[in-house]
């Protein structure tokens, strides 16, 4: 009794003598005719570098060359963009009077335009790819149309059905994204590079030895990479076809009892297909991880030199060695001494060799126009930057030699813009707990706002909102007046303290400076000049130089610069009344 299994061989020997066939790849055959003729055409499959034309072809078939150069300009113009921001983060706070609202307004700016150019590079990125999809389709949809019928019975199904499903899906996709991804890599690479080398130019050796080295990896990984994709899209056409035939098939193949059979063939061709994609992705893994090796390489090296450069970017709070006596200031003598300053190594000076004493228990006035340095010479006083040549003595002592935190708790000041934070008038008054209630109170009274907390419900511990928005400008800089009054320093500074305040808080600020620090030093920053008409001596700047210094008295007695000030701010006053009665008339 003949068996269906020797049937089905019976039947297959048969087709096999009528239609000889040769293997062209697991799961496609060529079948010859009685002639001997192939009718199932080997699929191409090209062999070494792919070169420039095809990437040539994918922009000029969807006139491409104007969207791939907007791609370009706009990831270039957010890589500048980008590298600007971290700049602008890095500088914008040496530049003097410079606001808090202007410094966040610029980086918002800069933000914004980067979003914008990432925006335009995706827009033209995506009508690239959709330009060259539907050329690409529309060519291939016309082909398959006007094929002759000899061209399907040589193309196996799954060849066409590879064609028209995974490889599209490759230029539909994977292709634009690609071209995007490395405009944008190669641009942020030299941005970056660029960078680093702005701050330490040796990396620039260990960078070029980096891309020579990566020049030689993507080769020796281009070779077998390249062959294993080629390799891998010839496998997904044997296992479409062969599924699209046993589905045609599925009743026989269930009849003569082989869906074992053809199952294990068809898991044949997938281990055959999903091995080639394991290897194309092992390859990709091999490439990134010799990559990024390279890339620490580099940023390693970039943070040596680093550490390499001269450490005078951050000054000490605290030098152990060469702290001031707890004492100290002990008078408060300020020696100015061929003072220079300037803001970076490569910029103009500010300060021009400025020497001069402001003698213990004075109160000196500086005056000058706008930038004339007034600002500049409170920084420095404070250390906000380094003189660069010259030095400053209190008391003896160089300010330059000790640690910042020594220096600064022994100055006090009380700015042009006052400043609170979030929290009670406690924390504002005494952020460091270092005081008592009553001396706090006493402090609050002697300047005027003991009266006004004391009404509060809560006292001391009454809330103040950010930057002190609840309470007046005037009340903002008598709290400061009073952390003032609370440390008793040597040495007071009051940079334009009144410029932002009525004149009857004025009067209040400047009353009670002379009342509480007669024996200190009180360094004026005159924005009026009646501010200043009353101190012992007078500091006349003009960009950058000392004009003169000596008594008021003596200066509006002569025809100096400072007697000209004075003349012009009583100009300007009596202008301004005329025009105000002229107003009301």
């Amino acid at each position: 009794m003949v068996t269906v299994e020797e049937n089905l061989k019976r039947q297959l020997q048969r087709c096999n003598r009528c239609y000889p066939t040769k293997q062209i790849s697991e799961g496609e055959s060529s079948v010859k005719g009685s002639s001997g003729i192939q009718l199932t055409q080997d699929e191409e499959i090209e062999i070494g570098d792919v070169g420039w034309k095809p990437f040539m072809d994918y922009v000029s078939i969807s006139k491409g060359f104007l969207y791939l150069s907007l791609i370009i300009l706009a990831q270039s113009m957010f890589s500048v963009l980008r590298v600007a921001s971290s700049y602008w983060l890095a500088f914008a706070i040496q530049i003097p009077n410079i606001t808090s609202s202007m410094l966040i307004g610029v980086y918002t700016g800069i933000a914004t335009l980067s979003a914008v150019f990432v925006f335009f590079r995706s827009h033209y990125g995506a009508h690239l790819g959709l330009e060259a999809s539907k050329a690409f389709s529309s060519g291939l949809i016309n082909s398959i149309f006007r094929a002759p019928m000899f061209f399907f019975d040589s193309t196996p199904v799954g060849r066409i059905l590879t064609r028209a499903s995974s490889d599209m899906s490759i230029l539909d996709f994977d292709i634009p994204f690609s071209i995007v991804f490395v405009a944008a890599g190669a641009t942020d690479f030299i941005a970056t590079i660029g960078a680093m080398a702005f701050i330490t130019w040796q990396v620039l050796i260990v960078a070029v030895l980096a891309m020579v080295a990566v020049n030689y990896i993507q080769r020796y990984y281009m070779s077998s990479a390249r062959e294993l994709i080629r390799i891998n899209g010839t496998t997904k056409a044997p296992v479409m076809n062969y599924a699209a035939e046993t589905s045609l098939g599925v009743v026989t193949i269930r009849a003569f009892n082989m869906v074992d059979r053809f199952f294990r063939y068809n898991l044949k061709l997938v281990n055959t297909d999903a091995t080639l994609f394991f290897l194309s992705n092992a390859a990709m893994e091999w490439l990134v991880l010799r990559i990024e090796t390279l890339q620490n390489l580099t940023v390693f090296t970039a943070a040596f030199f680093v550490l390499l450069l001269p450490k005078n970017q951050s000054r000490p709070a605290i030098i152990e060695d060469n702290r001031p006596p707890s004492s100290w200031p002990y008078k408060g003598r300020i020696e100015l001494q061929e003072l220079k300053i300037r803001y970076r190594s490569n910029a103009p000076l500010v300060l021009k060799g400025i020497t001069c004493t402001f003698q213990e228990g004075t109160r000196v006035g500086v005056v000058g126009r706008t930038g004339s340095g007034k600002t500049t010479l409170i920084s420095a006083l404070f250390r906000l930057v380094e003189p660069a040549s010259g030095r400053i003595l209190i008391d003896g002592l160089d300010i330059c030699s000790m640690g910042l935190k020594d220096l600064r708790m022994k100055l006090s000041i009380i700015p042009q813009e006052p400043t609170l934070f979030r929290g009670s008038i406690r924390t504002n008054l005494d952020p460091l707990g270092l005081y008592s209630d009553d001396e706090i109170w006493k402090a609050l009274e002697k300047c005027q706002l003991k009266t006004t907390i004391s009404a509060l419900p809560n006292k001391l511990d009454s809330s103040v909102s950010d930057e002190g928005e609840n309470w007046s400008v005037g009340q903002q800089q008598l709290f400061c007046l009073g952390r003032v009054l609370l440390k008793r320093n040597r040495i007071l500074v009051l940079d334009e303290a009144t410029a932002s305040i009525d004149s009857a808080t004025d009067a209040i600020l400047q009353r009670i400076i002379r009342e509480e620090f007669s024996n200190c030093t009180v360094i004026t920053v005159a924005h009026r000049v009646p501010t200043v008409i009353d101190s012992d001596m007078v500091m006349v700047l003009s960009y950058g130089k000392l004009l003169e210094y000596d008594e008021p008295s003596n200066l509006m007695t002569t025809k100096s610069s400072f007697s000209k000030l004075v003349a012009e701010y009583w100009s300007s006053c009596r202008r301004n009344s005329y025009k105000n009665f002229s107003s009301y008339q």
